[in-house]
C-alpha cells in the first residue's frame, strides 16, 4: 500500500475508487465501505484510495485529547493494507483545515487533487466546515464533474449499531468479547517493553511492561484479560494486566504489563503488540501478597482453560 501525506505527492487520474472518513477502529461497519472499494476498483479496473485524517478531528476541534483512539495512524495503515486498499492518503487535520467550506475541500483534494469516478461512502457522512457537506452535496458535484456516488447502508450485529463510540464504550466497560465482535477481529495496542519494578518476577510471574506507542492509544477497562502477544515475529499467549496495582500502591499510573505463558526470554525495548482475547476479572486490591498470588495462579489457570476452547 502506498501511503501519502501530502496533497501533491499524488498523481491525479479520474479512473480512481474513493472513500473518505476518520475509521477509528476499522470495525464491521468501515470494512463494508472498504470491501465496496476494492470491489469497484477491481471492476472499472482503477486503483483504490481510502483518505483519513490524523489526529483525530474531534480532539482537533475541542483543544483537548480527552478522545482516546481506537487506532493509531500505524495500525489503520496495518489493516487497511490487509483490506486490499491500495493507495491511502492521511491529512493532517488541524483547525486551519477543518475551516473549509465542504465544496472546496472535495473539489480541491478529491477531484482535483486525486481524481475519482467514484466515490463509497457510509449512510451518515458529513464533511467539510461544521460537517456542512453531505451524500447531496456529493451527488449534485458528482452530476457536474463526472463522478458517481454509491451509498453503504447502516451496519448492524444482532440489531445492535455498528459504531466506533459503541465499541469504546464496550472497550470501557471491560465487555472486550462484544467490542471484538463490532470489530470482526481482536482489539489490540502495540508499543516498547521497558523496565519496571520486577515485583511479577519476585512473585514467580515476570511480566513485560508495554509502554504504548501513542498516548491517544484506549486501553481497556482495569483488569486482567487473556491475549495472544507477538514479539521478534513469534506469537504467544498470555495475561495481560491493566492495572495501578493497588495492593502495592495507593495510587499510580495505568501500566499494561504482560505476563507470558512458559516464556523466558530477555526482551527489553523489543516492539511487542497484544491481542486481548477475553477479559478474566476485575483489578482488585487484595490484603497481602499471599492472597494476590493466590489469585494469579488461579487467573493463569482460568486463562489456559479460555485458550484450551479457542
Amino acid at each position: 500500500m502506498q501511503v501519502y501525506n501530502d496533497l501533491f505527492s499524488i498523481k491525479k487520474d479520474e479512473n480512481t475508487v474513493v472513500t473518505i472518513g476518520t475509521f477509528d477502529g476499522i470495525h464491521l461497519g468501515h470494512q463494508e465501505i472498504i470491501e465496496k472499494v476494492r470491489k469497484k476498483a477491481v471492476e472499472l479496473r482503477a486503483r483504490s484510495f481510502l483518505v483519513t485524517f490524523n489526529p483525530h478531528p474531534r480532539n482537533v476541534l475541542t483543544g483537548q485529547s480527552s478522545l482516546k483512539v481506537l487506532s493509531t495512524l500505524n495500525e489503520k495503515e496495518q489493516v487497511l493494507e490487509k483490506l486490499g486498499i491500495e493507495n491511502l492518503f492521511v491529512i493532517n487535520f488541524t483547525k486551519e483545515f477543518s475551516q473549509l467550506p465542504a465544496e472546496k475541500f472535495f473539489s480541491d483534494y478529491i477531484i482535483n487533487g486525486i481524481g475519482l469516478k467514484e466515490i463509497v461512502i457510509g449512510y451518515d457522512f458529513r464533511f467539510g466546515r461544521g460537517r456542512g457537506g453531505g451524500i447531496e452535496t456529493l451527488i449534485e458535484m458528482g452530476e457536474k464533474n463526472n463522478f458517481k456516488v454509491y451509498k453503504v447502508g447502516e451496519v448492524a450485529l444482532n440489531k445492535d449499531k455498528i459504531s466506533s463510540t459503541e465499541i469504546r464504550k464496550a472497550l470501557t466497560d471491560g465487555n472486550i468479547r462484544y467490542s471484538n465482535e463490532l470489530l470482526g477481529r481482536y482489539y489490540s495496542f502495540s508499543g516498547i517493553v521497558v523496565h519496571g519494578d520486577n515485583r511479577g518476577r519476585a512473585l514467580g510471574f515476570p511480566t513485560a511492561n508495554i509502554k504504548i506507542d501513542d498516548e491517544d492509544k484506549l486501553l481497556p477497562a482495569l483488569g486482567i484479560y487473556v491475549v495472544e502477544f507477538f514479539v521478534k515475529g513469534n506469537k504467544y499467549y498470555g495475561l495481560l494486566s491493566v492495572g495501578k496495582r493497588p495492593t502495592f500502591y495507593n495510587e499510580g499510573n495505568i501500566i499494561p504489563e504482560v505476563y507470558v505463558y512458559d516464556f523466558d526470554e530477555d526482551i527489553y525495548d523489543e516492539f511487542v503488540t497484544v491481542n486481548v482475547i477475553e477479559r478474566l476479572r476485575g483489578e482488585e486490591k487484595f490484603s497481602s501478597v499471599e492472597n494476590l498470588v493466590i489469585q494469579m495462579n488461579k487467573d493463569k489457570e482460568a486463562g489456559l482453560e479460555i485458550l484450551r476452547k479457542i
